[in-house]
């Protein structure tokens, strides 16, 4: 049973670390139930409660830390929800066109969002600055909370 439980929780760590980098994929909690699992792979000897609910803490912070940046961002340029909306499904459209894909395509679906709202060109190109920034952002917020988790873990698992 403990060699089960060390796969099952190698494996949610490594699809919550993907779910870090690729939107579609909710990482963080993927990634505490990675924990979870290993910690319970030890019989919590080493991991305990205390520790695991700052992980949840931590899962739940990641989580609203990556939606707070992105509304900010758009919000400090002006755009709409549908641009935020554009910039959410751009990313994820983005990841199938590489490198350039991801770069661009929160930018562009921000872009489009906001046009589908006003015609105005500047304010759209303004609103997808703003919901591309602050999806970056979110995401380098996002997937610095979850290496964070894992080192909180591993420390604790191995000192």
């Amino acid at each position: 049973m403990e060699i089960f439980l060390w796969v099952v929780a190698i494996l949610l760590v490594g699809i919550g670390i993907a779910g870090l980098i690729i939107p579609v994929i909710p990482g963080p909690p993927i990634l505490f139930a990675g924990l979870f699992t290993a910690a319970w792979a030890g019989d919590f000897t080493h991991v305990g409660w205390m520790t695991l609910t700052l992980l949840g803490v931590m899962a739940i912070l990641a989580y609203a830390v990556d939606f707070l940046a992105g509304a900010f961002g758009a919000k400090r340029f002006g755009a709409s929800p549908r641009s935020v909306l554009g910039a959410a499904i751009g990313a994820i459209v983005g990841i199938f066109f590489g490198i350039a894909g991801v770069l661009l395509g929160p930018f562009i679906g921000a872009v489009v969002g906001e046009l589908s709202v006003r015609s105005d060109v500047r304010a759209a190109g303004r609103a997808g600055f703003g919901a591309t920034l602050g999806l970056a952002l979110g995401a380098a917020a996002k997937i610095a909370v979850g290496f964070a988790m894992i080192g909180v873990f591993l420390v604790v698992h191995l000192f």
